[in-house]
Parts: structure tokens; sequence; C-alpha cells
């Protein structure tokens, strides 16, 4: 028996501004995906973008790299802006 390829699912919420991973679903197509996707994971019209991407297309860091790709940020300084001073109308950064 042929299995169809799983899909990795991603929606936008109204008031959202990033995608969030929402599920995974099986599909023939990218089109058959999208149109899952809306029927499983957008029942209530929450949703105003969605994203798949074939799980197979997705790489991924393994946890013992932690070290090698994490640990020389902390020596670029520029990276975290602590040494600034903010004025006092800026709320957030």
């Amino acid at each position: 028996m042929h299995e169809w390829p799983l899909w990795e699912v991603f929606i936008r919420s109204q008031h959202g501004l990033a995608h969030r991973h929402v599920g995974s679903l099986h599909a023939a197509d990218a089109e058959m995906a999208v149109r899952n996707a809306r029927d499983v994971y957008t029942r209530r019209s929450e949703g105003v973008s969605i994203w798949v991407v074939r799980s197979s297309d997705i790489i991924a860091s393994r946890p013992d790299e932690k070290d090698a790709l994490f640990e020389p940020s902390d020596d670029k300084v520029y990276r975290h802006p602590t040494f600034y001073k903010l004025p006092d109308e800026v709320d957030n950064m």
C-alpha cells in the first residue's frame, strides 16, 4: 500500500503576526494539503493564512549540536544591545 506524504501545517490567526504549527496531515500533493488543512485546522474561520510544508523537506538541528550552533552568539555583544540607553518614550523593545 502506498502512503501519501506527510505535511506539516502552519496557520496564522486573525490576530497573530506569525504562523504557528498546528499539526500534520497526509495528502497527495500541496494543493490537497492546503484544502485538507483548511478543513481540519480552521473550522471556525480563525485563520487568515495557511502554510503546508512536506515533512521530508524540513531540516532540523540535532539536540547534540546545540553547543556548536548557539554558543558562538554569546561572544557577539551587538546581538544583545544591553549597553544602549533607551529613550523614556520607548516602552517596549
